[in-house]
């Protein structure tokens, strides 16, 4: 897909790259805002349904401006196409994030961004499996730098005894990384015939509703007797960590190419151990730094090799 990234002027490659780096950062504030909820005692499955029931009229009024500005050039999608994109979008959005937002109550907020970086390398795994693609030398160099460096980086947190929880912690938020990863391969079908506006509010919509209908069946929608920064919160995350991101990423992946963008997206993860410091006040020790490097490094490969091989 990179190969066939038509060519930009300097200036809107620049202006590419700005985005991909805002949109990597404001991601990253999205665990550091979910642990400062916590502190107001509102549950995981609450607070995402915040999320989504604040981020939905967002993507629903991206929808109608995508579909009034397209509107001669636009296919009409199938029911397999709802099916697809709805399914898509829970298993991506949904899924992924209720088992994030559940292991953030057992693991701080730069080791989860940490194991969630690790889905560029599901995604070469689950691909290996399901489609019988080649594991070359090299980038089975990268997955075993990525995982060297999660276990390190694990390994200083197991002995800091931070959590009691932490292997659950750490293992939600796995889970969660392998549910984005299915997000990531099932779209590429989907991507370029659908549009990146159409097709991810389109998604987001679909995980809002099951996100919604989940806390109604659970809990019946008891959502509005919590303190007034939970909903402040919840209205910082649905904007700023999850619909301008997800938008400014997309864009810039249209400029500058996917690998391009994983190059710059990868201050993500040093972002959050950064405002984790600062808000949260989480330490991260000498070896977890070390761990870090590596798996933004073995990602890197990953994401590089994947553009060499598509050129």
């Amino acid at each position: 897909m990179d190969s066939q990234t038509p060519s930009f002027t300097f200036k809107q490659q620049l202006l590419a790259a700005f985005l991909v780096f805002l949109g990597a950062i404001m991601f990253s504030t999205k665990a550091v805002m979910v642990k400062l909820a916590y502190r107001y005692e509102v549950d995981s499955i609450s607070l995402l349904a915040l999320r989504m029931i604040f981020s939905l009229p967002l993507f629903l009024l991206i929808a109608q401006y995508d579909r009034r500005k397209q509107q001669e050039s636009r296919q009409a999608l199938t029911s397999k196409d709802w099916i697809y994109t709805f399914g898509l979008g829970v298993m991506g959005y949904y899924l992924a994030s209720l088992f994030d937002f559940i292991g953030l109550n057992y693991i701080s907020a730069g080791m989860e961004r940490l194991i969630l970086f690790l889905y560029p390398t599901i995604v070469v795994l689950l691909s290996a499996i399901l489609f019988k693609e080649k594991i070359g030398r090299n980038k089975a160099g990268a997955l075993l730098l990525t995982y060297a460096g999660v276990a390190i980086a694990f390994a200083q947190n197991v002995q800091q005894g931070e959590d009691d929880n932490l292997w659950l912690g750490a293992g939600l938020i796995l889970v969660s990384a392998f549910t984005y990863a299915i997000y990531l391969l099932g779209s590429g079908q989907f991507l370029p015939r659908l549009g990146t506006l159409r097709f991810t509010s389109l998604a987001m919509m679909g995980a809002c509703v099951a996100v919604i209908g989940h806390h109604g069946i659970v809990q019946q929608w008891q959502l509005f007797h919590f303190p007034a920064p939970v909903y402040y919160l919840s209205i910082l995350m649905a904007i700023f960590a999850t619909v301008v991101p997800s938008f400014l990423i997309s864009e810039g992946i249209r400029l500058i190419g996917a690998s391009n963008a994983a190059v710059i997206g990868s201050i993500g993860p040093i972002s959050t151990i950064i405002l984790a410091y600062i808000f949260l006040g989480e330490s991260f020790g000498g070896w977890q730094w070390v761990g870090t490097f590596l798996v933004i490094g073995g990602v890197l490969m990953i994401s590089l090799q994947k553009h060499r091989s598509k050129a």
